[in-house]
């Protein structure tokens, strides 16, 4: 089933929770997204070059430009500081929601990955965007069983914090790879499986 068609699986849902003029807003908002899987990132010095599996990767660590600050509240209704609670961790941000097809068909990779990695000094975050209410995105952790938290950024407005050409708030779902010194050193922007996301933690683990 396409993202696009999963959008449109729950239009009861969207009437009762939001206007019907924001909705259609939102809803034009996803369905751009729904063939994001190649969709670049656009200008920038990002220092990106192609690596394993389409995934973009910034083998230079001077090179590399600073994550931005990411805190809110997460869809638990608790309270997260990416950089402060995850100081000196190597930090994978996924940005997904409920409604998307490609998030589901990525999340049991992403939930092994975090389980596997955490011992190895890995955590795992996610921006839950585009849901207008949280209900679905708490009911999609809940089916995964989602070990990680995620900031529920329903606006997008955390996407746009990102340098430019770094992310395409446009192209969900993305993954942002960011090194032990908080500088974004890997992206992909599309769904990931278990092997490309793996050959792109290792070398990052491997770092000193």
């Amino acid at each position: 089933m396409s993202a696009c068609r999963a959008l449109r699986r729950h239009p009861s849902r969207r009437r009762t929770t939001v206007p019907a003029a924001v909705a259609a807003a939102l809803a034009a908002l996803t369905l751009s997204a729904c063939s994001s899987g190649s969709t670049s990132g656009g200008g920038g010095q990002t220092q990106f070059v192609q690596g394993t599996g389409g995934v973009d990767v910034v083998k230079d660590k001077d090179a590399r430009q600073d994550a931005p600050e990411l805190s809110g509240k997460t869809l638990d209704d608790k309270t997260l500081d990416v950089a402060k609670d995850h100081k000196g961790k190597i930090v994978v941000l996924n940005v997904w929601g409920s409604w998307c097809a490609p998030c589901r068909a990525e999340a049991k990779y992403l939930v092994a990955a975090a389980q596997d990695y955490k011992a190895k000094g890995v955590e795992f975050v996610g921006i839950n965007t585009r849901d207008p209410d949280p209900v679905p995105a708490q009911a999609f952790e809940k089916e995964f069983k989602v070990p990680y938290p995620s900031l529920y950024d329903s606006s997008g407005k955390l996407l746009l914090r990102f340098p430019k050409g770094s992310l395409n708030p446009q192209a969900i779902p993305s993954t942002i790879f960011i090194d032990r010194d908080g500088r974004i050193a890997a992206r992909a922007l599309k769904p990931l499986g278990d092997e490309e996301l793996r050959k792109t933690l290792d070398p990052l683990v491997a770092e000193k």
